[in-house]
């Protein structure tokens, strides 16, 4: 079950306003990028130009991982030994259908 709403200590931020909030950060990070490509076109060395960077991200992507843990459980199916596994079984199953026959 997700762990994502189980935290009591803040409420999240209304999802509404955290996409206001989202389309104007994305509004200004266009704006300002256009007027780089601007600058650049009229003779400024790219190295000299600032580059705008995000100043809000939501805040799910600022959490840091938990003290302690992996950042996700290993899932074992998409391990290579799992896979072979998986086919050195089927090779046996089939091995023992024609040996059946």
């Amino acid at each position: 079950m997700s762990q994502r709403h189980r935290s009591q200590d803040s409420a999240p931020m209304p999802k509404m306003d955290m996409r206001a909030h989202a389309h104007n950060e994305r509004h200004r990070i266009n704006s300002e990028l256009q007027s780089v490509a601007a600058q650049v076109s009229a003779g400024y060395e790219p190295d000299e130009v600032h580059e705008p960077g995000p100043a809000w991200v939501p805040e799910h992507h600022r959490k840091p991982l938990k003290e302690g843990g992996a950042a996700r459980a290993l899932r074992h199916w998409k391990v290579k030994a799992w896979k072979r596994r998986t086919n050195v079984r089927k090779a046996k199953a089939q091995a023992m259908r024609l040996a059946g026959e």
